[in-house]
């Protein structure tokens, strides 16, 4: 099968684009809020180091396989797998890879859009300088009364939809390229500007050393497993984004070399964000293994208490913002361009149709912080709960595993040599990652996910 001369959504003009909109699609909230958070749950520097381990035999052999599949099947993640898996003379229930995928970026989605919405919320509060004055105690009530407030969450959950749909609908060239061609670069200065800000702060040397000095008395098997996790999930994979944005490479960009790109700017911005966050944690003397409130309660509390707070925090928040977006755009294109594909329906239609569904599953989220707080069906779980536990813990590592096994044991080496771009030494390496290491990994963090003690 060669399809790649007829993409059916169209192309990057340019590897860059591609990098842009794959570092995007990677860059989130994970990135900006979890890896901080979890970092200093899990002791620093031991932490990350294990994490870049983990990143580099695990997720990145991973990425490229999944990058593979799009570029070899030139199609939504459903009909790319439905046509891989015949190719290769496999069984046709490879296909719910690609379902698996979409399915998981979908529900993603739907939580996400509130939880993003919170950091839209946050911008104008740090920026007027709501903070400053108030203490721990105070700025936790700010943020609980945020989450009680269910007229509020709709509208900027409705707002951050609204802007996702709106870049899909214009396509690959129009909507997407554009959108990842300012927004990723403006994350970047945003960015910069925060750690430029970082640097002349008390704790920043702190902050250096916490990060980077590796002390393994700190790292229990639970904070191992916790840097694999993270390390698996920080790249979107296994939920269809990267391998539709695959679907759009040009033939002659080498996949290697540019998934290489990716990660190491995931994982700079990851690095450079725990530099922010703990320089301004450590300055202020506050907690910095605080966990999930480490960013909607720690660090505002930490705006509110130096000189130019108001402006830094509302900075901070917009990157949060930004990145946010760009993940979530990724995560609306797998289900769009199936329909797209399956309906022969405009893109404009199949992104309002996608953005309204994910809006009204988003609902179950945003009630589970208010309305329906106390209604958790399953296990003690709210229905928040459940959609995270489901997606994180069972659907995204099952379709990384998957992913892997079918490049590793079903595609064809003369298809994969084609479509990888290495020779020699390093393709076979690349292949045993493959084939053995990461599917262990994966392993590990899906029954680490479900509850089995592994240490």
């Amino acid at each position: 099968m060669d399809q790649n001369s007829a993409p059916l959504h169209g192309l990057w003009t340019s590897r860059w684009t591609f990098v842009l909109a794959a570092t995007g699609s990677a860059v989130g909230l994970g990135n900006v809020w979890k890896f901080p958070y979890i970092t200093g749950v899990n002791g620093g520097g031991a932490f990350v180091l294990v994490y870049l381990g983990c990143i580099l035999l695990i997720t990145l052999p991973i990425m490229m396989a999944e990058i593979m599949l799009g570029r070899a099947g030139r199609r939504s993640p459903v009909n790319t797998m439905r046509a891989l898996a015949r190719q290769a003379g496999a069984s046709r229930l490879w296909m719910a890879v690609g379902w698996l995928g979409l399915t998981a970026g979908f529900l993603i989605l739907s939580y996400y859009s509130v939880i993003a919405g919170w950091t839209i919320a946050y911008v104008p509060r740090a920026a007027a300088g709501d903070f400053a004055g108030l203490d721990g105690a105070g700025i936790a009530a700010e943020f609980a009364a945020l989450l009680a407030d269910p007229a509020e969450l709709v509208i900027w959950h409705s707002f951050f939809m609204l802007m996702t749909v709106g870049v899909i609908s214009r396509g690959v060239s129009q909507g997407l390229e554009r959108a990842v061609s300012v927004l990723m670069p403006g994350l970047f200065v945003l960015l910069l500007v925060l750690l430029g800000y970082a640097l002349t702060l008390d704790g920043f040397g702190a902050g250096v050393a916490y990060l980077f000095r590796p002390d393994f008395s700190q790292l229990s098997g639970a904070g191992f497993l916790a840097a694999l996790g993270q390390a698996f999930f920080t790249l979107s994979i296994g939920m269809g984004a990267i391998m539709a944005y695959g679907a759009y490479l040009p033939d002659e960009t080498n996949l290697a070399s540019t998934t290489l790109f990716v990660g190491a700017a995931d994982t700079l911005v990851a690095l450079v964000a725990g530099l922010v966050v703990f320089a301004l944690v450590f300055s202020t003397g506050l907690e910095p293994a605080a966990g999930p409130g480490l960013i909607f309660e720690t660090l505002p509390h930490a705006f509110g208490q130096m000189p130019g707070g108001a402006i830094i925090g509302g900075v901070f928040f917009l990157l949060l913002m930004v990145a946010a977006w760009t993940s979530a755009i990724s995560l609306l294109e797998p289900a769009v361009a199936w329909l797209v594909e399956r309906f022969d329906i405009t893109r404009p239609a199949a992104a309002a149709g996608c953005g309204a569904v994910a809006w009204l599953l988003g609902l179950g989220t945003l009630f589970s912080f208010n309305l329906l707080a106390d209604f958790k069906p399953v296990a003690g779980r709210t229905l928040f709960d459940l959609t995270d536990y489901l997606t994180s813990n069972i659907m995204l590592p099952l379709g990384g595993l998957l992913i892997a096994l079918f490049v590793a044991w079903r595609m064809s080496d003369a298809t994969r040599r084609a479509e990888a771009g290495l020779g020699g030494p390093l393709y076979t390496g690349w292949l045993w990652l493959l084939r053995v290491v990461a599917p262990l990994g994966v392993l590990l963090v899906f029954l680490s996910a479900v509850g089995v003690e592994l240490f």
